[in-house]
C-alpha cells in the first residue's frame, strides 16, 4: 500500500468513459467499502448507477475521490473538513479574493495607526 504522503504515486487515469468499483479503488489505492461510504458523506461524489445498482464512475469522480484522499490521508482532515474544504473549493476564488482584501485593509490600518501614535 501507498504512504499517504505520495498521492502523486498513484497509476495514471485511463482514457475511459466509465470506470468500475474495482477499478477506481485501484487507481486511487481506497478500498471498494470507503469508496461507498464517501458517496454517503461527500453529496459531489455520485457514481452513475445502473442495472443491479453497479457503481460507474466517470474520470471527473475518480479526480474527485483523489482530491478527498489527499484531503484525508495528506493533508489530515477530518470528514466534515474535508467536505467543507470541498464546498469552498467552488467559492475558493471568491474566499481567497476576500481574504487579500481583508488583510490588505488590516496592513494600512497599521500604518495608520503607527502614523497617529508617531
Amino acid at each position: 500500500m501507498l504512504e499517504p504522503s505520495n498521492n502523486d504515486q498513484l497509476p495514471a487515469i485511463p482514457g475511459k468513459r466509465y470506470f468500475t468499483i474495482g477499478e477506481v479503488s485501484d487507481l486511487c489505492d481506497v478500498k471498494p467499502h470507503v469508496l461507498r461510504y464517501w458517496e454517503q458523506e461527500f453529496p459531489q461524489l455520485k457514481p452513475v448507477k445502473r442495472r443491479g445498482n453497479r457503481r460507474y464512475y466517470q474520470r471527473q469522480d475518480v479526480l474527485m475521490i483523489r482530491q478527498i484522499r489527499s484531503l484525508l490521508y495528506e493533508q489530515g482532515y477530518t470528514i466534515g473538513g474535508a467536505r467543507l474544504q470541498l464546498t469552498e473549493g467552488a467559492n475558493g476564488d471568491q474566499a481567497t479574493h476576500y481574504h487579500q482584501l481583508i488583510r490588505q485593509m488590516i496592513t494600512e490600518l497599521e500604518d495608520v495607526l503607527d502614523v497617529l501614535r508617531a
